[in-house]
């Protein structure tokens, strides 16, 4: 099955975006963070997921391997199909989702469209112990946590991936952030990496 495309992206619609790979246009549903990253023209490496049903040959992109683990992840819970699990991301992203699960954050799961607690408590019934002590404990404290900081981080370097940077040079690249940037926005981080790759090249 297809597992990765690189291509030129033609066409982004409200939900999903047209890859042109050697003049074959891939139409793929993909979370609103990978559609935000495409532009008309521009190449992107998408991280692909085909779904084959009686009535339904759908493919789906995401931005990066963890995006597209996650996704299957999800989709192994009960009650879960394409449509929540690509809301899910779309909505809070990988790093989000993980805390949320892991943190049993059922709070931040149902402001989702479409997931109401029945789902949000299935997700992390079924899902907690893979995020293990990646998020914030039941009673509120710290444990080795993915802090929105850290969230932050795992977002840009999703961000420089789908740009056609290596994982090695993104990770080099976010390590060598400043203190005071680790606690800015993805788009500052990713602009300050920018700059490093740029002046490395």
């Amino acid at each position: 099955m297809i597992g990765m495309l690189r291509g030129k992206v033609w066409e982004v619609q409200a939900d999903k975006l047209i890859l042109d790979v050697q003049g074959v246009g891939y139409q793929l549903s993909a979370p609103h963070g990978l559609l935000a990253k495409a532009h008309s023209g521009h190449e992107l490496i998408v991280y692909t997921h085909v779904i084959l049903r009686e009535d339904e040959l759908a493919l789906y992109g995401f931005s990066s391997a963890a995006e597209k683990e996650l996704f299957l992840l999800m989709l192994s819970v009960s009650g879960i199909g394409p449509k929540a699990a690509l809301s899910i991301l779309s909505t809070l992203g990988t790093g989000q989702t993980e805390s949320a699960i892991a943190s049993e954050n059922i709070t931040l799961l149902t402001k989702v469209p479409g997931i109401g607690k029945k789902t949000a408590q299935r997700l992390i019934l079924e899902l907690k112990e893979k995020f293990k002590g990646r998020g914030l404990s039941s009673d509120g404290t710290e444990g080795s946590a993915i802090l929105p900081q850290a969230a932050s981080l795992s977002e840009a370097m999703e961000t420089l991936l789908a740009l056609g940077f290596s994982q090695e040079e993104a990770k080099k690249a976010l390590q060598a952030l400043p203190d005071s940037v680790r606690e800015a926005s993805t788009e500052e981080q990713v602009r300050i990496a920018l700059r490093s790759l740029a002046a490395s090249k």
